[in-house]
């Protein structure tokens, strides 16, 4: 029986790691609005308090991407058909606009309540009057991403650093990334007003750029925009995936240096993403998780998307079945998990991961690729090894118990 269970699931293993795991920009990845349905009753159940005591902004993070992930399967869906994306995009909006979606945050900050809150509501908002035809948008919605939009704008205008806080004292670029690519949004879906602002913010940051890595550093002095902590993979995922719509040029080139210092294959078993650069480590906190081998295991599944976004379908593609392996999901007709749904943010990062797209930019073509077609072959190798085992042994005792027979007397 031992052996049947081993076989099988070594199985199992081989067929996700081989099934097609994303649809990329276009196409809507299987499994993603069943992971969806698992989210909204997970946050029914009260996972967006207990992603609060877990993470410093687990509670906004967790709805805003599943707002997000909905967002993104309305994109792909024929306007008409968008009314559960739109409802289900609202409904987590109105919890990030809430006392507890603001409660981590100062109302102090320039703007109020800081650049984090601020850059991810606007960009949820954004999307959210991005599946709606020009002429039928929500006037309420439309007012308050105007008004929102223009105070980022001012903020950024004010400022000396091209990073904003997003706590007293305390600047991420990323934070900063998302807010001005939902300016660049703004002026997509908007009369242009912020042209002059993400000019400016794009000559501050090539200017403030991590002296080591020549990427946005992942902590800066709120005051002047300086580097003060090493570019990591847990901030370089997520700016990846924005900075293409705010300048696709800089962003290719930011990209390559990405993907060439952070994406490894550690014991040639699959692509993942260090948190720190080739050749430097540093310590795990909240934000990277566990590092095993230098991996952090939540910016190799956001950078699925950035991956995504870029063209980059070779990469996407093989983390997003590396995912399915090793994720370990539990799949039903109405629901999909990943690691038993002990993680319901895990499973939101991935959502909205394999759904990614550009909202403003155009897909660029497909950088050169980086990881062999036969990177999953060790993988391959080690599923048959292990579904083979248990048959080998039991053949290899039953062998030796005939050897060990006494020979019949003649």
């Amino acid at each position: 029986m031992t052996a049947v269970v081993v076989s099988v699931c070594a199985l199992v293993g081989v067929v996700r790691l081989v099934a097609p795991a994303t649809a990329g920009t276009k196409g809507e990845p299987a499994g993603v609005q069943r992971q969806l349905a698992f989210i909204r009753a997970a946050l029914d159940g009260g996972a967006g308090d207990e992603a609060q005591r877990q993470f410093p902004e687990g509670y906004f993070f967790l709805h805003a991407l599943y707002g997000l992930g909905w967002v993104e399967i309305g994109m792909r869906q024929p306007v008409g058909d968008r009314s559960a994306a739109l409802r289900e995009a609202r409904w987590a909006l109105d919890r990030l606009d809430s006392p507890s979606g603001r409660a981590p945050f100062s109302p102090d900050l320039v703007p109020s309540y800081g650049v984090f809150f601020c850059g991810w509501s606007n960009w949820l908002r954004g999307g959210l009057l991005s599946l709606q035809p020009a002429g039928q948008r929500d006037p309420a919605e439309l007012h308050r991403f105007a008004a929102d939009s223009a105070a980022l704008g001012a903020a950024f205008g004010a400022s000396a650093s091209p990073y904003l806080a997003a706590y007293p004292g305390q600047a991420w670029p990323v934070d900063s990334t998302v807010a001005i690519a939902s300016l660049r949004l703004h002026d997509a879906l908007l009369p242009t007003r912020f042209a002059g602002t993400v000019k400016r913010w794009l000559e501050g940051v090539r200017q403030r750029l991590d002296p080591r890595t020549g990427l946005l550093p992942h902590r800066a002095d709120p005051s002047t925009g300086d580097p003060v902590e090493v570019a990591r993979g847990t901030s370089q995922s997520l700016i990846q995936r924005f900075l293409l719509d705010v300048d696709p040029g800089f962003a290719g080139e930011q990209y390559l240096r990405f993907r060439d210092l952070y994406v490894v294959s550690p014991l040639g078993l699959g692509p993942a993403v260090r948190e720190y650069p080739k050749g430097v480590d540093g310590p795990a906190d909240v934000d990277s998780g566990p590092l095993p081998l230098g991996v952090s295991l939540s910016a190799s599944v956001v950078t699925i998307g950035a991956a995504q976004v870029h063209g980059d379908a070779p990469l996407a593609g093989a983390m997003s079945s590396y995912s399915e392996l090793a994720g370990l999901p539990v799949d039903t007709p109405w629901t999909k998990r990943y690691a038993f749904g002990l993680l319901p943010i895990g499973d939101a990062f991935l959502a909205w991961s394999k759904s990614a797209r550009p909202w403003v930019a155009e897909t660029p073509s497909p950088p050169p690729a980086s990881i062999s077609s036969w990177w999953r072959l060790p993988l391959l190798t080690v599923l048959v090894v292990l579904g083979a085992a248990p048959w080998s042994l039991a053949l290899r005792r039953r062998w030796q118990r005939r050897r060990a027979r006494p020979s019949p007397v003649e």
